[in-house]
């Protein structure tokens, strides 16, 4: 079951532990050298440290030599500062630069490392490197520092969105037990998460039903997943009753992330009525915290339910109350889009040009994306030549978008240049839709273009978007002049792994709200 990218963070991973190393500071380097917390400095104390590694996004570019350089030119470096900028690779989801400050803290600066820092540190080890060597990281920590943070961590990586072990995780969920740290939500609410993920619902209550024998109180983060549970099979009677003991109880705190999920849920039952109710109480309960990341989500549920007048309504609220960025102008041009207002995505497009904001491709490719869709070609080709104009770069989308069209309109010939380029700029992982060049290459070899199809199949192999079986499949289909087959066929006979995305509307969020606990470790270090 696929997870929405949104999330908020609302766990609180508990108290720190007092022990303390008797390796004496400066004597050699420890990682898991403990202090009682330092006071938190402003977070403009390192605020320029922070520029010159903001704009470094690629993850195979080191900031160590920036750090290193601070250090030369004379300037100061405190631990608490440090943290927060660890904090903020993480919210961008920049661990591999979030793990080198972490190393950094402790090999070059020989910080105290406390257990907070150990469980961030074996968190991004297992994001940035993988299951074994965060393993590897866990079994190197001294036994009388596993408190529930670093357990949580572990359980955590295991239960990550690529890893999704069930049986490790439910393994280190019972050694939790037998050290007797079971008294708080915090860990159970991540194995739950992992049980919502994977469509394990009978032992997601079971461990609700244990939580309930041990008198662990539930938090916003066990109620919000088991509202996800519900949700997502429609379980109407569910999700009143667990608003209702929410409601109901005086010592939860309710936030719009509730009902947002029970938005969701309505929505998918067909409840429109009452699914809009819930965005309306969800938006009453939005703070100055994160409130961006509120509207923007509210933004694409309004749409989902299509009121246009609400999302109208909230984006002009949104600009009164916040400075809007790239993800705000994303979500209200793909709500509008969704609701087929292209006027006035038009109009929000040409706003967001004018502010001159880090030019953020997606932007674009959302317009042409509609675009092609919808068969104006001649609109596409023009905003693709405005972003060239502009000195910015089309990206595999912008190709891919228009090869769409062009094969929508039947102009195959401009649909393999498309493609081409599309292919050629794609990046790891990016797969087009194989309906795509399975047309191309029906239509080279059709017009008899042997060898330009074989030269755009190499192109395909190169980039690892079709399989070794898949590509032999289609170079001797392709050789066979006799075969009555179809490239689409031959595709699908190869296993050829597809994006599996039709449509490009919702690609910022998902249609959809599930609480995350595991987020906390991404996101929020004032928690973890």
């Amino acid at each position: 079951m696929k997870l929405p990218r949104i999330a908020t963070t609302i766990l609180n991973l508990g108290t720190r532990f007092g022990l303390r190393s008797s390796q004496p500071q400066g004597q050699g380097v420890s990682l898991y050298y403990s202090t009682a917390p330092t006071p938190r400095k402003p977070w403009n104390s390192l605020s320029r440290l922070y520029r010159r590694i903001s704009p470094l996004g690629d993850p195979k570019v080191s900031i160590v030599p920036i750090l290193d350089q601070w250090i030369s030119e004379g300037q100061t470096v405190s631990k608490p500062p440090l943290l927060d900028i660890i904090k903020e690779l993480r919210r961008f989801k920049r661990y591999t630069h979030a793990l080198e400050v972490s190393v950094w803290m402790t090999d070059k600066r020989y910080f105290d490392v406390s257990f907070r820092d150990v469980a961030i540190r074996l968190d991004l080890i297992g994001k940035v490197h993988g299951i074994e060597e965060a393993e590897k990281y866990f079994n190197n920590i001294p036994i009388k520092l596993r408190g529930i943070e670093v357990y949580s961590a572990l359980l955590n990586c295991y239960a990550y969105v690529h890893v999704k072990d069930v049986e490790k995780a439910e393994a280190v969920m019972q050694k939790i037990r037998d050290l007797g740290l079971d008294r708080t939500p915090l860990a159970f609410n991540v194995l739950l998460n992992l049980y919502y993920q994977t469509g394990n619902h009978e032992k997601l209550d079971a461990l609700i039903h244990e939580m309930e024998e041990k008198g662990i109180k539930f938090d916003s983060f066990t109620y919000g997943i088991r509202l996800s549970a519900y949700a997502a099979t429609s379980d109407v009677e569910g999700i009143d009753k667990v608003l209702q003991q929410m409601e109901s109880n005086p010592e939860n705190v309710l936030n719009w992330t509730i009902y947002a999920v029970a938005a969701s849920g309505y929505k998918k039952a067909g409840i429109e009525e009452k699914a809009l109710e819930m965005l309306k109480k969800a938006e009453g309960l939005v703070n100055s915290t994160r409130r961006s990341k509120a509207f923007e989500f509210l933004l694409t549920q309004y749409a989902s339910i299509g009121k246009k007048d609400e999302v109208i309504r909230l984006w002009e609220l949104y600009k009164k109350k916040e400075k809007i960025y790239n993800r705000g102008y994303i979500s209200v041009l793909t709500s509008l889009l969704k609701l087929d207002d292209i006027e006035s995505a038009e109009e929000i497009f040409e706003d967001w040009e004018a502010r001159e904001l880090t030019y953020d491709i997606r932007i674009p490719n959302f317009l042409i994306g509609y675009y092609c869709r919808k068969g104006l070609l001649e609109k596409a080709e023009t905003l693709v030549n405005r972003v060239i104009l502009k000195g910015k770069k089309p990206d595999a989308k912008s190709y891919n978008h228009l090869a769409t069209g062009y094969i929508l309109t039947n102009q195959l010939e401009k649909a393999v240049e498309a493609m081409n380029e599309a292919i050629s700029a794609c990046r790891p992982r990016w797969k087009p839709r194989q309906e795509n060049f399975a047309a191309c290459l029906e239509y080279l070899k059709g017009k008899g273009d042997v060898e330009g199809a074989v030269e755009f199949l190499e192109l395909l192999r190169n980039k690892d978007i079709i399989s070794v079986d898949a590509h032999d499949r289609l170079l001797k289909y392709i050789n066979d002049s006799e075969s009555s087959s179809h490239a689409l066929n031959v595709l699908e006979e190869g296993g050829v792994a597809e994006n599996g995305k039709t449509s490009e509307f919702l690609e910022p969020e998902e249609d959809s709200f599930n609480y995350k606990p595991s987020s906390n470790f991404d996101t929020d270090s004032e928690n973890f």
